[in-house]
């Protein structure tokens, strides 16, 4: 993706289902959990550079002792340097306590972070200030341990003013109106008067100690989800830990966010992906589970495990976003999806190089499309073995020699290459575009002038800037014939509001063609038509997506030549043309996963909808806030 967009998160949760003690004496150290995470983190890496935290739970300490360990950072490298620090608490031990280094009741009473619950966040801030305060896990804490409530997710919600309007009505008073703070209060709410009422039921009978206890083994955290997420508006992969060492994982009805577990009697592990677990512990990746849309995995203090259902699962359309783009191509199954969508692209592209593959260099940028790249060479490759078979053994008529058509290969190179990080703010506006045009070189000397084509593959096409400024002035210095710039991801039309930082309908290249075509064809007046729609019924909770309206009026294919007018150049010389996938290839591609709501508006749930007008609305009243 050339265009840079950021999304959320990354979460890693893991229980250890046995004493530290037997941890030490398998694996001769105390750190055998903390590693584990460290490596599930930085694996997910991708998912999130702001910022990242850490939260450890010990289970059964005795009163006097601090139950909760938390750290979070936003340094340039936040993973490195909150393991760090971990590290350090470990190194100090080991070096002033070498005797008891081993010893686990005296780690687990006397150094942080030795604790059987783990919980780990990567955060990518998609709006407002990358502060410490913005970074994941959140503590709720209490002096009951039943009622202390940890949360860190991957997850949005469209609603949250009517999930803050909810807090307030049953007398809390929350600190902000974000998702993050409604999320764990509302689910702290109920984990209350859960709480309440077990102690209600045994108060006459046993002390408030016993009570404690009796808490503890009964509270009923699947009953806890689902009177709190009842009317949770959002995609969403949540993970909670209480106090006592319970933890659960909850994951939306539609599944639109990833998560997935693995268990053994040594551990119960859940990430955002599969491939962390597969590497952190040498697993089959048919041994990890996906955690079902509407379910939620929960790890009670003992350590047994269950996957239950909280809220009914509706239809299950997870972000395919996660399948062109976000999650590592090192999962078999997104490698697969890839190669397959690079492969559908192949008639398209013939159809736009007129078959003229003689005269045709392929490349790709970046490095992330390289997997869809290599699907769609392969799908050249197999194109190349039918002509041969027509002329071998059909006889059909050719125009060139058999021993060229034996020999061709198609032409592969690397072709466009992001340089250097280029520092854009040191200069002023009317520069930067000059030095944006920097960012990424190009191979010299292998496009033969005036002759070749040139087709390079993206696996998305989002605002366009990047090609508007930067890649296809630098095509166009070694001058081609032709430039056909392919995306295997389909047109991205709407805002998200699940997870990605695509909010703002202005930033969408494919909605800048279509303001562009209503001006071309006079039918700007079809703005103010949808626009008071969209308005008349915006306090509505089931409100159609209104600008969709405005995409039916053109065809796709309308649209995609108007992208290539605004991208290409002023002083362009050589012919452009754009390529999208189509959204039924990326259904055949990504079977299982067809969230496309970005390409099609079809938002799986009404705040979905209530978003996509709401983002309109803005974009006509001038306003350039987020719409959720």
């Amino acid at each position: 993706m050339s265009d840079k967009i950021k999304h959320e998160c990354g979460i890693a949760l893991i229980r250890l289902r046995k004493p530290l003690k037997y941890y030490i004496e398998k694996y001769g150290t105390p750190t055998y959990a903390m590693s584990k995470l460290y490596l599930l983190m930085e694996k997910q890496h991708n998912r999130g550079q702001d910022g990242a935290g850490v939260v450890n739970i010990k289970i059964d300490l005795k009163p006097g002792h601090r139950y909760i360990s938390r750290i979070r950072s936003i340094e340039p490298q936040p993973i490195a340097d909150i393991f760090r620090k971990i590290s350090k608490k470990y190194k100090k031990a080991s070096k002033n306590a070498s005797r008891k280094y081993y010893n686990s009741q005296w780690m687990k009473d006397n150094v942080a972070f030795t604790g059987e619950v783990w919980l780990g966040h990567l955060r990518y801030g998609t709006h407002g200030v990358n502060s410490i305060e913005n970074v994941h896990p959140m503590l709720r804490q209490n002096n009951w341990r039943s009622r202390s409530l940890v949360m860190a997710g991957n997850f949005n919600m469209t609603n949250v003013d009517e999930l803050f309007d909810k807090l307030v009505s049953i007398g809390q008073h929350p600190k902000e109106k974000v998702d993050t703070v409604t999320v764990m209060e509302k689910i702290g709410h109920f984990l209350d008067l859960e709480n309440q009422q077990i102690f209600d039921k045994y108060k006459d009978n046993f002390s408030n100690q016993e009570i404690t206890e009796l808490i503890e083994s009964e509270l009923d955290l699947q009953r806890v989800l689902e009177r709190s997420c009842k009317d949770f508006d959002g995609g969403y992969a949540m993970a909670g830990m209480t106090g006592y060492g319970a933890a659960f994982v909850a994951r939306d009805p539609n599944g639109i966010r990833p998560a997935y577990y693995y268990a053994d009697d040594e551990v119960v592990v859940v990430t955002s992906e599969k491939p962390p677990i597969k590497t952190a512990f040498d697993v089959e990746f048919s041994e990890i589970k996906e955690i079902q849309p509407g379910h939620a995995l929960i790890i009670d203090k003992d350590g047994k495990y269950h996957e239950h259902k909280f809220i009914e699962p509706k239809e299950k359309l997870s972000c395919s976003f996660e399948r062109i783009y976000f999650s590592r191509g090192t999962d078999p199954d997104i490698y697969a999806e890839r190669k397959t969508l690079g492969r559908l692209l192949l008639p398209q592209v013939l159809d736009a190089i007129k078959y003229d593959l003689k005269n045709t260099v392929f490349s790709y940028i970046p490095n992330t499309a390289e997997t869809a790249f290599l699907g769609l060479t392969s799908a050249l490759e197999e194109y190349l073995m039918g002509q041969r078979k027509d002329v071998f053994i059909d006889n059909k008529p050719f125009l060139d020699s058999r021993e060229e058509l034996l020999a061709f290969k198609p032409r592969v190179e690397k072709l466009v290459l992001k340089d250097v990080k280029m520092r854009t703010f040191i200069t002023d506006d009317e520069h930067r575009d000059e030095l944006v045009g920097h960012v990424y070189d190009t191979t010299y000397e292998v496009i033969r002038k005036d002759k070749d084509s040139i087709v390079v593959l993206d696996d998305s096409i989002v605002r366009g800037t990047t090609l508007e400024r930067s890649i296809l002035t630098l095509l166009d210095k070694v001058s081609p014939k032709k430039v056909v710039i392919v995306s295997s991801a389909p047109q991205i039309r709407y805002p998200d509001c699940y997870g990605i930082d695509m909010s703002k309908l202005k930033d969408f290249i494919a909605f800048r063609a279509l303001m562009a075509l209503l001006k071309d064809k006079d039918l700007e007046d079809k703005l103010d038509e949808v626009y008071e729609k969209a308005k008349a019924s915006y306090e509505e909770k089931d409100q159609p997506n209104y600008l969709k309206e405005l995409y039916d009026m053109f065809t796709d294919d309308d649209i995609t030549e108007k992208i290539a007018e605004i991208v290409i150049p002023k002083h362009m010389k050589s012919e452009v043309q754009i390529v999208y996938q189509t959204v039924d290839n990326l259904h055949k591609s990504c079977p299982g996963h067809l969230g496309d709501w970005y390409f099609t508006g079809n938002y799986p749930t009404p705040g979905g909808n209530s978003v996509v007008n709401k983002a309109f609305m803005n974009y006509m009243e001038g306003l350039t806030v987020r719409a959720y």
